[in-house]
């Protein structure tokens, strides 16, 4: 395991979260690679898009791998500008971890969840690698980020 792998997996032990931390001798950076190697389909895949606002601050919209995330409607729930897409350096600076290996918890920011995403059993989600997942059901996934659950899928 590299240093975000065993971070994100101290991170669920310390916090007693019900979740199973995977790791792959192969790519999980796309929704296709990540499906393959969990053996799921992209329905069960989340992905954690990281955004910034006007004053620097870090949003990160949860969707369905199948789907996209719009910056309208993050920006009307919020009540802010449409925010940013975040560059490979923002997110590791703010999240802890690579883009690619982004978790859907484990670090301060303002999540917002697609229903979509709630109406799932289990989901997959960065691992804090890009060769790793995380599973756990998305009803954990919101009480470890306290999450907003709002439609902000295109």
């Amino acid at each position: 395991m590299n240093q975000f792998e065993v971070k994100l997996k101290d991170y669920i032990t310390r916090n007693n979260l019900d979740a199973e931390h995977l790791v792959f001798e192969v790519s999980c950076h796309s929704v296709e690679e990540a499906a393959k190697a969990a053996n799921s389909s992209p329905d069960h895949l989340v992905k954690n898009i990281c955004f910034i606002d006007e004053n620097g601050n870090l949003i990160v919209a949860i969707v369905k791998g199948t789907d996209r995330a719009s910056t309208t409607k993050i920006g009307k729930t919020l009540n802010i500008a449409p925010p940013r897409t975040a560059t490979p350096e923002e997110i590791l600076e703010n999240t802890g971890y690579p883009c690619g290996g982004v978790p859907s918890f484990g670090y301060s920011a303002q999540f917002l969840i697609d229903p979509k995403v709630m109406e799932m059993d289990v989901v997959f989600t960065g691992g804090g690698s890009p060769n790793s997942l995380v599973k756990i059901s998305p009803v954990t996934l919101q009480k470890a980020n306290k999450g907003v659950v709002t439609k902000i899928r295109k």
